[in-house]
């Protein structure tokens, strides 16, 4: 190994193994560049910036129609963000459950995670919203603010795991009938 020098304060890397292990333990966020042809972090490609992008536009409108369509009265519990989220924990769990039972992730399966679930329903759901709410709700009644804030994150992982299990029955129907 060679010593760092004044143009390269840090030494070379080892060059990479090749056995047969190859391929194990990859990371699934790095995707081959199809313009170098070296691995690049999926958060720095342009095509997957712009699927979350476009699905966070989506989620965020489709979030706002609702929250401005029914609006939560002054000091009331605001019952459509709790809604939303819930909805969106669901729809979360049952999408990376079927996702991930399809196989890698990788292509399709992919653009569908990144455009749906961290876009449309990352956009979708706020729970910066929720703690906005529980913090207005905390001036007015501390017992209802406390409710809503633990029963929101509660009723989030209760629906998220309901997704998730809808996820594997569909899976497990799916493989039956083939």
């Amino acid at each position: 190994m060679t010593s760092p020098s004044p143009d390269t304060p840090f030494p070379p890397l080892p060059p990479r193994r090749v056995d047969e292990f190859e391929g194990l333990g990859q990371d699934p966020d790095l995707d081959v560049d199809d313009s170098t042809g070296t691995e690049r972090p999926v958060h720095l490609r342009w095509r997957f910036i712009g699927l979350v992008t476009l699905g966070g536009t989506i989620g965020t409108g489709l979030r706002e129609a609702l929250a401005l369509s029914f609006p939560a009265a002054p000091g009331s519990v605001p019952l459509t963000i709790l809604l939303i989220n819930v909805v969106g924990a669901f729809a979360l769990g049952l999408l990376l459950e079927s996702l991930m039972r399809r196989g890698p992730d990788a292509g399709r399966r992919r653009d569908l995670r990144l455009l749906i679930g961290t876009g449309v329903l990352g956009g979708f759901t706020t729970y910066s919203a929720l703690a906005v709410d529980t913090a207005t709700l905390l001036g007015d009644a501390l017992p209802i603010a406390i409710a809503y804030g633990v029963g929101s994150v509660v009723l989030g992982a209760v629906a998220s795991w309901a997704g998730i299990t809808g996820g594997a029955a569909l899976h497990r129907r799916s493989e039956e009938a083939s």
